[in-house]
Parts: structure tokens; sequence; C-alpha cells
């Protein structure tokens, strides 16, 4: 069901902390609050809900919640923890009264996500709207940007055979102990000591012994799985649920380190793909690859991110182009003039293949375009402070819905960063000609 505002006394209300009178109404995030348009965040979730059941929760809190998990870096548990004691995450969030303990479940915000899905689009247009209603972002910069794709890797350790088998077998004896099914050997205890002993003979480059601890892993693999096989024979149910772990197993079991084609890198994220993009310092990246869209000058406000989609599969860069330059223009309103993107995107086929320039290029770059190409590289800072301050350096989220969560919110997240720190600096000048009025000078305790 629709959400409800929950309902308090006013005799309840009348010893209660007001937030209005503990936090100062003239902060950023209480301007951020203010601007923001959630009845129409509202309006358009309102399809997701069902007309049966128990009320949901109210939308401004839960979608508050993860826009201050973005804007902040924090964790599902950290946003929980720190709205407790913050009465400023709590007034973005809607509350009228200071709260003592946090009234909902941190699984909510997964559940949210879940149900969202493609409406997370909602939040990072509802940036740029506040971005562009408060003058930190302008019409024209929508029209000329700076496309380019990196990797959001995933929160999973490298994957070597080693650990990777270790991996299949204890993921293999979790799923049997859960559903009952009693095997004849675990083999946990083998396979631990054999995984570290692998790690430690390829360390000292003993590659006859370390390839003697990956037979050993792989075998008893095999049994287990050839045991699971057998002991769910017959049973639809328990087959249906072991059939993609079982072919997971089976397929990192006979899997070789150099070999051609497509891998599996994780038992418990088999999404992930092996993506190098020419790092000296990182030459495999292990994730998703990312597609990132900003506007090429210098706003206002900063550089803004128009469009963050993940694109599974790897995909070559300009094959993607198309659908990011239409997906950008569909969510930002505005048709892009000018596209600028580096070397990986040659053989593009987007619709106005004159409107694209590529980094190096020298026919019909002249005068402005000439100088806007120059800011091409300007796009890979605006990467960095996503993967360093909000969470595209490392997705916890799971499965392919949580790599195009994660990117979606992060791009969100840094838009209203930078939203916070043009409402900081506007209202810095007033505070600094309010002090000049009134003649009002900063006391030092300096002792004469």
């Amino acid at each position: 069901m629709r959400p409800k505002k929950h309902e308090t006394t006013g005799s309840a209300d009348l010893f209660r902390a007001r937030l209005d009178q503990i936090i100062n109404m003239k902060h950023e995030l209480v301007q951020l609050a203010g601007q923001i348009d959630w009845e129409w965040i509202d309006g358009e979730i309102a399809p997701l809900y069902s007309d049966q059941g128990r009320p949901g929760i109210e939308t401004r809190f839960m979608i508050g919640l993860l826009l201050l998990k973005h804007i902040y870096g924090l964790s599902d548990e950290g946003v929980c923890e720190r709205w407790v004691h913050d009465p400023y995450f709590q007034h973005f969030t809607g509350e009228e009264f200071f709260q003592h303990a946090f009234p909902h479940e941190r699984s909510d915000l997964s559940h949210w996500r879940k149900r969202l899905g493609d409406k997370l689009e909602l939040l990072l247009a509802e940036s740029l709207r506040v971005a562009h209603e408060s003058g930190a972002l302008r019409t024209r910069d929508l029209k000329r940007v700076t496309v380019d794709t990196t990797v959001q890797p995933k929160a999973i350790t490298f994957p070597t055979d080693a650990k990777l088998l270790h991996a299949a077998i204890k993921g293999l004896n979790r799923l049997a102990s859960k559903h009952g099914v009693r095997l004849r050997q675990s083999y946990l205890r083998i396979a631990k000591h054999a995984a570290m002993m692998a790690g430690r003979y390829a360390h000292a480059k003993q590659f006859n012994r370390h390839r003697r601890e990956l037979r050993i892993l792989r075998t008893r693999l095999g049994r287990i799985i050839r045991d699971i096989r057998r002991r769910i024979a017959g049973q639809a149910e328990l087959e249906a649920t072991f059939v993609w772990p079982l072919s997971c197993a089976s397929q990192i079991r006979s899997q070789q380190q150099r070999q051609r084609g497509w891998k599996l890198y994780s038992f418990h994220a088999p999404e992930v793909e092996c993506i190098g993009k020419g790092k000296a310092s990182a030459p495999y990246e292990f994730g998703v690859k990312a597609s990132i869209v900003s506007t090429n000058a210098r706003a206002p406000g900063g550089q803004f991110v128009l469009h963050a989609k993940a694109l599974p599969g790897n995909p070559y860069d300009g094959h993607t182009l198309r659908a990011v330059i239409e997906d950008t223009q569909r969510l930002t309103g505005c048709e892009i003039e000018r596209a600028y993107v580096d070397k990986g995107y040659r053989g593009h086929d987007t619709a106005n293949p004159r409107r694209v320039f590529i980094s190096g290029q020298k026919r019909g770059v002249f005068g402005a375009i000439k100088r806007e190409l120059r800011r091409r590289s300007a796009i890979e800072p605006v990467i960095g402070h996503m993967k360093a301050e909000g969470h595209l350096g490392r997705c916890y989220l799971k499965g392919r819905a949580g790599d195009a969560a994660n990117a979606i919110l992060t791009a969100a997240g840094y838009n209203f960063r930078r939203i916070l720190a043009w409402l900081r600096h506007l209202l810095s000048p007033i505070l600094t000609a309010i002090l000049r009025v009134f003649d009002i000078r900063p006391v030092l305790g300096s002792a004469c």
C-alpha cells in the first residue's frame, strides 16, 4: 500500500524536541531538502505500490536515506547509525521531531533498491533539476558533453585458481547443509590446507608443488559435485535449487589459468567480468564496465554527471555510444550538440557522427571545438571522485541489478555533493555581509 505519514498526538509532542529548533535552518543540507521535489518523486514511484497489505514506509524517508548514503559515501549500516545521532539527517528524511532510535530495519534499503529498479534514474534527473534551479548548472552546459567508460570493481578477492576451488567447496557445503543434503565427506579441512599451501608454493615459485595442491582441490571438488548429484537425484525441488551452483562449480573445476573464452571469476558473484583498461598499476580489473557522461565545460557549480550506466558483457566502447547519447538526451531533455570521446570510441555508429569528436582528431577541429576537445580529459577527476568519495570504486550490491543501481546512485550522490558545495558557497558571502553590518568579530583567546 501507499505509505502514510505517521501520526502523533499533540500531548505526546509537547515534550519532544522539534528539529527546526535544534538545527541551523540555513544549513546547506536543510536548503537542499527544501529544493528537492519530494511530491514528484512520490508520484513517480506510486505505480510500484500495491493496493493491498500494510502501509509502506514513507517515500521521502527511504529516498532521503539512499541519497544520504551516496552523498557521504556510507554503507547501509553506517547511514542508519549516523541517522540516529545526526539531526540534519533526520530533517532531510522528513522527520519533525528528534528520534532516539532508528524506526525501521536496515534491510529496507535493499528492498527499496530492488523495488525501484529502473526508476532510480529519477534521482539522477532530480539532481540535475535541482542543480539547474539553484544556478549551479546552466542549460548550455547540457549541450556539450564528455563521454568515457571506466570499470566498477566488484567486492571480490583476486581470483586465483586455488581461491576459486576453495570457495566452490565451501559454497557447496554451505548450500548442502542449508537444504539438509548430507554429504559423504565435506573436505573442508583438506581444502583449507591445500589452498593455503598452494599460495605459499606459488609465492616461492615451487610450481610443481603448487600444481599438486591444485590437483588435490580439483579432485575433492569433483567428489563433492558427484556426491550431491547422487543424493538429490529424483528430487525435482532440490535439483532446481542446485542446478546453478553445480554448474558454476563444474566450470571452476574445469577452467584453466590461461584458457581463452568465458571464465568464472567468483563463485558468489558469477556476473563478474575481467576487464583490461591498459593501466600499469592494474592491468586487469574484475567487475563491470560503466559509462559516464559529464558536462564538458565547468559549470558554475563544477562538473556534473549527466548519465551513468553499467554495461554488462564488456562491450566495445564505440558500440555503446549511440544508446548512451540517446539516454542522456532523454534524461536531460536537451539535445546534445557536441560529444567528446577518447580513441576507444573509434568506429561508433551514432546518429550524427559529425557531432562526435575523438581525442587526437585533426579534421574539423578548430576554434572552440579545439578548446573543448582539450577539456575531454577533465572527466577523469570526476570518475576519480566518484570512486574515492562514492561507491563506484567498489560495488557491494548483489548481481547485475546491484551493479546498475550502484552506478546510478553514485552519480546522483556526486551531483548532490556538488550542489551542497554550491549552496555552501552561496551562503558564505551572506554570512560575511551580516558580520560586517553588525561589526561582529571573533573573540580570540590570546594571552597578552
